[in-house]
């Protein structure tokens, strides 16, 4: 029978993307594993593959169009020997839904009054949903369909789950059917302003332009509103010298010279952080819901401006890398960052972040942490400042630094014991070498 291919979930926030590019068109063949799509994330452009194999029967969704939910379906595979006229207007099984999550309803196809073909029933009388690729495998091997646990969309088996089945398996228990707990009670909704209505009427009368919101500014502004309204922030401000750090930049630089490195004051920042995340362990931590939970590994997220927002490209393992190849990972980062060609995972995750907004003039900042982070850095502009030494006033390259905290997972005392293992290993740079 015709297979819907479903608008995939590329990371676990995504909800909606944008269909970006279809790399086959209708009457193609396709196979298993054949990157068939381009899909845009609120963050990433991703390829998709297919999972089945069979001919491109029906686009349901034109490339460029933008906000299709996941489990929406994008287009029709028919199996051999299927037209045109066999695609019906497929719908979501019943069986696999949650009963108060709404369906994303399917594009009406030119054939949606035709009947579908008669499907397998398990041994309770309910419907199995398996792909033609995998109904003919299983076929073949004698595997009994209702044994087998599907792991594609709505519960969908796909060859993969053939692939690893056993004749005469017993199914085992489904995720679905394990007692979830009763989450807690909602806290009540905090205000959110203003409506747009409210809004537009009210600059009615003056000379405005519309921004439609895409994809990354609406998460952008979700994140940022729950990190304001659920997480309890509070500030630790400390002052670094860089003088000596510059020194050691510099001798560095000039022997990486002849190997195309150039270290910036940034790299160091990331690895005294990442050593930092060592020495107070406790510190190394997120908020996990009804829990803290603590990282063993320096896994420190860096904020990069890109047009129209940003991204926190995370560096794994920081602390076990040496400053040229931090240096090399974050440049690579950050230039695929800007095309929006990150994978979830190499943004996704971390305990700690960095925003750097000194290359820009500014002296000093506060930043909000991005949630399930335990703090964030904003970290300054070098300032030739008077200090004094030894009774003396000398001049110095001072750098003002703001820790942002979560108070439910960082108290105040832990908070400074992580600023001040930062400063001191940016005040003596030659020890992050050790």
């Amino acid at each position: 029978m015709p297979t819907e291919i479903l608008m995939p979930a590329l990371s676990p926030t995504m909800e909606e993307g944008t269909l970006a590019k279809w790399l086959v068109k209708e009457g193609d063949e396709v196979k298993s594993g054949d990157i068939i799509a381009e899909i845009e994330t609120d963050k990433a452009t991703m390829e998709f593959e297919a999972v089945d194999e069979g001919k491109m029967g029906k686009i349901l969704v034109p490339e460029g169009t933008a906000g299709v939910k996941v489990n929406t379906a994008i287009a029709v595979l028919l199996e051999e020997g299927e037209t045109a006229d066999d695609i019906g207007a497929p719908a979501a099984p019943k069986s696999e839904a949650k009963a108060d999550t709404p369906k994303a309803e399917a594009a009406p196809s030119p054939a949606a009054t035709a009947p579908a073909p008669a499907a397998a029933k398990s041994a309770e009388g309910g419907r199995i949903f398996a792909s033609p690729l995998a109904r003919r495998i299983a076929a073949e091997k004698g595997i009994d369909l209702a044994a087998v646990n599907g792991s594609g969309p709505h519960g969908r088996i796909v060859k993969a789950d053939i692939e690893g089945a056993k004749p005469g398996a017993a199914k085992p228990a489904a995720a679905a059917d394990t007692p979830k707990a009763t989450p807690a009670p909602a806290a009540a909704s905090a205000p959110t302003g203003p409506s747009a209505e409210t809004i537009l009427k009210m600059y009615a009368d003056r000379e405005t332009e519309e921004v439609a919101l895409d994809g990354m500014r609406r998460t952008i502004a979700a994140r940022l509103s729950e990190a304001k309204q659920t997480i309890p922030h509070f500030y630790l401000r400390r002052s670094a010298k860089l003088d000596e750090l510059m020194k050691f930049r510099a001798m560095l630089n000039k022997q990486l010279e002849s190997r195309g490195v150039k270290l910036s004051v940034n790299d160091f920042i990331i690895k005294a952080c990442a050593l930092a995340l060592q020495e107070v362990p406790d510190a190394n931590a997120v908020w996990a819901g009804d829990r803290i939970l603590k990282l063993k590994p320096s896994d420190v997220a860096v904020a990069v401006a890109i047009e129209g927002g940003l991204f926190t490209p995370v560096l794994k393992d920081a602390q076990q890398k040496t400053l040229s190849a931090l240096s090399a990972e974050m440049k690579d980062l950050a230039k695929r960052a800007k095309t929006k060609k990150l994978a979830p995972h190499e943004y996704q995750g971390g305990s700690f972040a960095i925003s750097n907004l000194g290359m820009f003039g500014i002296e000093n900042f506060d930043a909000v942490i991005n949630p399930p982070h335990g703090a964030i850095l904003a970290v300054g502009a070098g300032i030739q400042t008077p200090v004094v030494e030894n009774g003396e006033v000398v001049i110095r390259n001072v750098m003002s630094m703001t820790l942002s905290v979560d108070h439910r997972v960082i108290d105040g005392a832990l908070g400074a014991q992580l600023l001040e293992a930062i400063v001191r290993h940016l005040e003596s740079p030659m020890g992050m070498l050790a």
